[in-house]
């Protein structure tokens, strides 16, 4: 006499899916883990909350190579990066990236005032590559103006150069950018938008 299967109902099928999707999951983690061990993935990146919403935190082998604020389209980024570096794009953590989430958490609980992490500056070129370094060392609750950067890089009357260099980041917060006001003192636009600018020199300023 032929068996007829019985379809699973109630917590039993509920159990039975979920199962199957953790398999799922388990089989693509151990597919993604291999092709990274085997160099297949040039960029991997998570997703992060923070108080200002998710940040996309990419890296390469060679560290981080962009932070996305919530202001920008994930897609866009992503698009971005798969024209700029490589399609090759998983989501999927690497030790940069643990790491560097960590400090994100650190500084914006006021526990952390500089970044140790290893940067890929692949993303920028020549002058505005020279402006962002400038404005890594700027230190941690000072300001300086786009005439000190263009100063600093070694061509003061770039300043319009400087703001597009400053505009274009591919590391805010981790490269402060937030901390480049105007001459006038007022602060100036920002990717994230100007509330979000201030309230980073507010938390600086405070040292919480």
């Amino acid at each position: 006499m032929k068996k007829t299967k019985t379809k699973k109902t109630g917590i039993e099928g509920a159990l039975s899916t979920e199962a199957t999707a953790g398999d799922w999951n388990r089989i693509r983690d151990d597919l993604v883990a291999r092709a990274d061990r085997e160099g297949l993935i040039d960029v991997a990146y998570e997703m992060h909350d923070s108080p200002f919403g998710p940040l996309l935190v990419g890296a390469t082998e060679t560290g981080l190579v962009r932070v996305g604020l919530s202001a920008e389209s994930e897609d866009e980024v992503l698009e971005d990066l798969a024209r700029r570096l490589s399609p090759r794009i998983v989501r999927t953590s690497r030790p940069q990236i643990t790491v560097t989430r960590g400090q994100l958490d650190e500084y914006f609980a006021g526990e952390r005032r500089d970044f140790d992490l290893e940067l890929d500056w692949q993303l920028t070129r020549g002058f505005r590559r020279q402006i962002l370094q400038a404005t890594d060392h700027i230190p941690y609750g000072e300001t300086r103006s786009y005439t000190d950067l263009a100063v600093e890089a070694g061509s003061p009357r770039a300043v319009r150069a400087a703001g597009t260099a400053l505009a274009t980041n591919p590391l805010p917060i981790v490269v402060p950018c937030h901390r480049v006001l105007r001459s006038d003192g007022k602060v100036g636009s920002y990717l994230g938008g100007s509330s979000m600018k201030e309230t980073l020199l507010d938390m600086e300023r405070t040292g919480s």
